[in-house]
């Protein structure tokens, strides 16, 4: 039964079916359950720096459950999309309770779309990473794909990864670097392996053609099926699920970098160079992101096998409190700087 404790980020979603149901105020449940309920479920619950042992990551690794309570967000996803825009066309709404649905069904897309994404698209099955894609679609970011596993993964902690905020800087400038930087890393990256083949620009393995032809694909069945108004309230429920994800981003390796050694390359990706989270909440509710240090160590392991490292920066709250946080650039940099290494400061 505890395995079954990963059903918690299912609460997000059906945190969304009340925010829709009841409209009115309640349109804001999903923000309020998000940023204030989590992170006040964060402080009252302990950490858990507990590590599976080999059997149990044996039995837990081959064991398919896990595998499921992925999948199953899939349609969560879907089925949510198309019952808030039927509800956009058949209900009067106001346009307060219309941010209040947007900004919901936008966390249920970073949340459950583009976090579960992340994790299958780390997977060695085309099927799975197939399903990772189908998740970042909502969101307008599957490119992300591209830019987080050729160029994130290599890249982490260094001033050239658009994704590692550096030292002083607010989540809000992050916002507008790393969305644009991404972006053209993934074309950078897409023009390398295409060259690496020896393909044309124009070639069928231009992945970032295709995502491009899906997205507005997608924007056109929402337009036959639900009509216009459905277009700008989808946008904004994307933008919303892919700056969820670049909040996450920002504080998962703020100020941290790592040395340059003399050859001009950079020293190998480390536990200490991800900041890492115990917080027992905040890891059931994200799949076990905050455990990124053991990710980054290790970016094929599944979520329920990651472990804690002793040696990786801890924040002193959970991912999801450290969001909050992030918010209020004073209180962030006032917490997070001096946690910081002074060589890393220096690097």
């Amino acid at each position: 039964m505890r395995d079954l404790k990963y059903l918690a980020a299912l609460t997000i979603p059906l945190s969304a079916i009340i925010s829709l149901y009841f409209k009115g105020v309640w349109s804001y449940f999903t923000p309020v359950y998000t940023f204030v309920l989590i992170p006040l479920l964060e402080i009252v619950f302990p950490e858990d720096l507990h590590n599976l042992n080999q059997e149990e990551k044996t039995n837990k690794k081959n064991n398919p459950l896990f595998d499921w309570m992925l999948y199953l967000n899939l349609p969560i996803v879907y089925a949510l999309i198309a019952v808030y825009l039927v509800s956009l066309n058949s209900a009067s709404l106001e346009l307060f309770e219309t941010i209040g649905l947007m900004l919901s069904l936008g966390i249920v897309l970073g949340a459950n779309g583009i976090n579960v994404g992340h994790e299958l698209g780390h997977r060695q099955k085309s099927p799975e990473r197939i399903l990772g894609k189908i998740l970042l679609l909502p969101s307008f970011y599957m490119h992300f794909y591209i830019e987080h596993n050729f160029g994130h993964h290599a890249n982490a902690a260094t001033r050239e990864d658009p994704a590692t905020a550096r030292l002083n800087q607010t989540v809000y400038s992050f916002w507008f670097t790393s969305v644009f930087r991404q972006y053209a890393s993934a074309w950078r990256l897409q023009l390398q392996l295409l060259k690496k083949q020896s393909l044309p620009f124009l070639s069928i393995k231009n992945d970032m053609f295709w995502y491009l032809i899906l997205q507005a694909a997608y924007l056109l069945v929402l337009y036959f099926f639900f009509g216009a108004k459905a277009i700008p309230f989808a946008i904004g429920a994307g933008i919303v699920g892919f700056l969820l994800l670049e909040t996450v981003n920002y504080i998962e390796h703020y100020g941290l970098l790592r040395q340059k050694l003399p050859s001009g390359r950079y020293e190998r990706v480390r536990e200490v160079h991800s900041w890492n989270s115990n917080h027992i909440i905040g890891r059931i509710v994200l799949y076990e992101l905050t455990r990124h240090s053991d990710h980054h160590y290790k970016s094929s392991k599944k979520y329920q096998l990651l472990d804690c490292h002793e040696q990786s920066p801890q924040m002193p709250f959970g991912y999801p409190t450290s969001m909050v946080m992030s918010f209020f650039p004073p209180l962030w940099f006032k917490t997070m700087n001096p946690r910081i290494p002074d060589a890393m400061k220096e690097a």
